[in-house]
């Protein structure tokens, strides 16, 4: 077969099974997440065209964490399959070489490689913004979706509502609200009954016969007053009158995770470079994760008993180093110092697997080797002089 076909034929196999294992990982996860909008729909009256904006928006998350695993997986299924069907023996006998049958994996890895650059540096920055921007309209103008009976429902991180009933009309009854949206006050709110309104401020709740207990965070003083009629806003945000939302870091574009324009304090900061920087380097995983596969399927030995365990460590290996990355990037966002490891992880980690690939046969058996294998050093015949 002429080196162009071998080419064409491996990089078509493993560029299709890519293409399904991440069009199913990401249904799969697309669906797991889209079920708690499901019940906006059916029971609350949210659109099936917000619904499926919605998820449109989430799936460039999701594809850029699956892409390098879609494309790992893709991998070793396809040299597993051509090692099964001795297609790899054959055309190692013709005489192909291990750099080119790396050639298609690797071409493949590139190409995923920049898919995520693209997904991460623009259409996830792009796509979440505007679904947070959704998330943010839905919140403030359909929050009648967003209440649920006998549910401590959370506007944001610093509101919670709860409702212990709703009457076909409409009325709140049993209601609560705990509102810590000012830094040195705690609001409690308890009401008989009340309702959803809407104002130009946002939605409101309007509270009958209940009381109000306010608790000083500064002296620890608290305050109580009953009242027969009290009004709330339910902004997401205390500072939603105005139209202003903090965006965290997965809406931001790089320039500005690397160099934030709004003012942040010193943590919030680190987190956002930490973000920028593993960006830029977890598309590096996916050709760090190919050449795992390939180490696994090329490197060594050909056994006629399968590569199972080699799969096997393979998979641990993607695992371990996933793993790893995450964590970097957790520890990144306290300590910049740390930055230096999210690219130097995945270099090293490629330059071993390529190693493993170019060891002649039979090293890492010699290496390595079982106690009671011949192959093992203690066990090797000794040299004797002619």
């Amino acid at each position: 077969m002429p080196p162009g076909r071998i080419f064409r034929y491996i990089f078509g196999q493993a560029a299709l099974a890519t293409g399904l294992v991440a069009v199913s990982l990401g249904l799969a996860i697309w669906l797991t997440q889209s079920l708690r909008f499901v019940d906006w729909i059916v029971n609350r009256g949210l659109p099936i065209s917000t619904f499926l904006t919605i998820a449109a928006l989430t799936m460039p998350l999701f594809l850029s964490a699956i892409i390098p695993i879609s494309c790992f997986a893709a991998v070793l299924f396809t040299y597993n399959k051509l090692a099964g069907d001795s297609e790899l023996v054959v055309m190692r006998a013709s005489g192909v070489g291990p750099a080119r049958l790396m050639a298609p994996a690797i071409s493949l890895a590139v190409i995923v490689a920049g898919i995520g650059w693209l997904l991460n540096l623009y259409l996830l920055p792009t796509a979440y913004g505007q679904f947070k921007d959704l998330q943010w309209q839905i919140r403030n103008s359909f929050a009648s979706i967003l209440i649920q009976e006998g549910v401590f429902t959370p506007i944001d991180d610093r509101m919670v509502i709860f409702v212990r009933e709703q009457s076909s009309a409409g009325e709140l009854l049993g209601l609560m609200v705990h509102d810590s949206r000012e830094p040195d006050r705690t609001i409690t709110l308890v009401a008989e009954r009340g309702a959803l309104v809407s104002s130009a401020e946002g939605p409101r709740v309007v509270m009958v016969n209940g009381n109000r207990q306010e608790l000083d965070t500064r002296d620890g003083r608290i305050s109580f007053l009953f009242f027969d009629r009290y009004t709330i806003t339910l902004d997401a945000a205390a500072n939603a009158a105005v139209g202003i939302r903090q965006r965290d870091a997965t809406e931001r574009f790089l320039w500005e995770l690397l160099d934030p324009a709004d003012p942040v304090d010193t943590r919030t900061r680190g987190v956002f470079r930490a973000e920028g920087h593993s960006r830029l380097a977890n598309p590096l995983y996916t050709i760090v994760f190919t050449v795992i596969a390939l180490a696994a399927l090329l490197g060594g030995s050909f056994s006629r008993r399968g590569q199972s365990l080699r799969m096997v460590g393979a998979v641990a290996a993607v695992v371990a180093l996933q793993a790893l990355a995450i964590g970097l990037t957790n520890l990144a966002g306290r300590n910049a110092g740390l930055i230096p490891l999210l690219y130097l992880v995945p270099v090293l980690a490629t330059a071993v697997a390529l190693g493993a690939v170019a060891a002649p046969p039979g090293w890492f058996e010699h290496r390595f080797g079982r106690p009671n294998s011949p192959l093992a050093p203690e066990n090797a015949p000794p040299i004797t002089k002619p």
